[in-house]
């Protein structure tokens, strides 16, 4: 029997094979597929929501998230941390949705010269802001939340209101030890 250690990532997980087995695949290696989202334990916390906490909401992205500390996050995360974190998501959203709105209502006003296109510019943009979003927080991620067991995601969830949807940001636990399985 011979032991197979993939990479550096698998180092824990050891695979035993067959020396037949072996040399079939050593024509062909089947690659490893993972996928990217690690499950979750059963035994982790459910992920904390931070909701928009704005005024003006385009497109269910509002133009400020709540920079109160949840009571969950104790022991996991800084209130200073998280705070400067929220601060730099309500950085980027302020340089952005001005511009947003602006078009917004210009769009509205020309909506129906132009048969709807006049929206699009609006969509757009919209689309841009939440691609930078997601980019800050997956830099804010590798930078510190992944070290400290967190995961930080831009998602589009139901209102607890109104059936509308809204963009919040989810505040995942990861497991301790990720799980990798091969297919």
């Amino acid at each position: 029997m011979s032991v197979l250690l993939p990479n550096m990532a698998d180092f824990d997980t050891i695979y035993e094979l067959e020396e037949e087995e072996d040399e079939e695949e050593q024509d062909e290696p089947e690659p490893v597929v993972r996928s990217q989202e690690l499950p979750r334990p059963r035994d982790a916390p459910d992920p904390v929501a931070v909701r928009g906490a704005g005024h003006i909401t385009v497109f269910g992205l509002s133009n400020k998230f709540d920079t109160e500390f949840p009571s969950v996050l104790t022991g996991k995360v800084a209130p200073e941390e998280f705070k400067t974190s929220i601060s730099r998501v309500n950085a980027c959203l302020r340089k952005n949705l001005p511009v947003n709105v602006k078009w917004l209502l210009c769009g509205c006003l020309c909506c129906c010269c132009t048969l709807g296109c006049s929206l699009w510019p609006v969509v757009c943009l919209n689309k841009r802001t939440r691609r930078s979003i997601q980019k800050l927080l997956e830099w804010e991620n590798n930078r510190l939340y992944h070290k400290l067991g967190l995961h930080w995601k831009l998602s589009k969830r139901k209102c607890e209101t109104s059936n509308m949807m809204e963009y919040v940001i989810l505040i995942e636990f990861l497991p301790k030890y990720p799980i990798f399985r091969p297919d």
